[in-house]
């Protein structure tokens, strides 16, 4: 086993969370060659590669108390910040999937990507809430905790406009009537319905609310692909203990051309245990 392949066991063995940051995806050659034939299998490809040559970069640790709690893992030449100039140019779009119940992640996942991107505001965020189980049905009860803490950063000025996904009418209704901050969108799933329901179009033409179209899983990325995405990445490591909390994807887009200029993931997993 190498020196790199030893360091990386280490980190990962002592740290308790990991913040893993893709880079652009338009320009990393070794992903682009392959066609994942799922947004499941691109985030899998991409935590794999990110660890893989983050952690054939990292030198040993001098000694045990260099190891720190947190690990940020990100390529430092495949990522690329949003300069001031540009930025009037650039519409930045993010979709937030919550795998956890911890509201205080979504601020967490805001900032960072804030951070990451060298932004002070995201021009917009759609919520994707954690997966119900298959005999629970979505409420307004459980969407309204994630949209206060939504709404709470419009009031910051750290998100420009919010909006949801797979809301039905009623339940889309249900929200705008409720909510100080109005869904300025709703994403439709592609693989529930093929054309949109007449009554969801009206509401939503009445109220200024965008109909957009989406094919992502009910669960981007199931806990045993990502702790084998992690496990791949460095032998024999045991990734049992390691959940997701959540993943943001986010994409930079040239107003004027409207061609994608930057698009990845932001990855934020902490251990269950130790």
């Amino acid at each position: 086993m190498d020196t790199h392949t030893t360091s990386a066991k280490v980190l990962l063995n002592h740290a308790t969370t990991l913040n893993l940051h893709t880079g652009n995806l338009v320009n990393r050659s070794r992903l682009k060659k392959k066609c994942p034939s799922s947004h499941s299998e691109e985030i899998q490809d991409c935590v794999r590669a990110t660890l893989s040559e983050w952690f054939a970069t990292i030198p040993p640790p001098t000694s045990p108390t260099d190891l720190p709690d947190t690990i940020d893992c990100s390529i430092p030449q495949a990522t690329e910040a949003i300069t001031p100039e540009e930025r009037e140019e650039l519409k930045v779009s993010v979709k937030l999937f919550i795998c956890e119940a911890d509201l205080s992640s979504i601020k967490d996942a805001v900032d960072k990507a804030c951070q990451a991107l060298a932004v002070s505001q995201l021009d917009s965020v759609i919520i994707a809430p954690p997966a119900l189980p298959e005999e629970v049905s979505q409420t307004l009860d459980n969407l309204q905790p994630a949209w206060s803490e939504l709404e709470g950063l419009v009031q910051s000025h750290k998100i420009a406009t919010i909006g949801t996904s797979d809301l039905d009418k009623e339940l889309l209704e249900q929200l705008y009537n409720w909510a100080q901050v109005k869904p300025s969108s709703n994403q439709v799933n592609l693989a529930s319905c093929c054309v949109m329901p007449p009554d969801l179009t009206a509401f939503a033409k009445e109220f200024d609310i965008q109909l957009l179209t989406h094919n992502d899983p009910k669960e981007l990325i199931t806990a045993a692909s990502f702790q084998e995405a992690v496990q791949e990445s460095t032998q024999d490591l045991k990734v049992a203990d390691w959940r997701l909390e959540w993943i943001l994807r986010y994409s930079i887009i040239v107003k004027s051309r409207g061609i994608i200029k930057a698009k990845g993931y932001l990855v934020h997993a902490k251990r269950s245990s130790l």
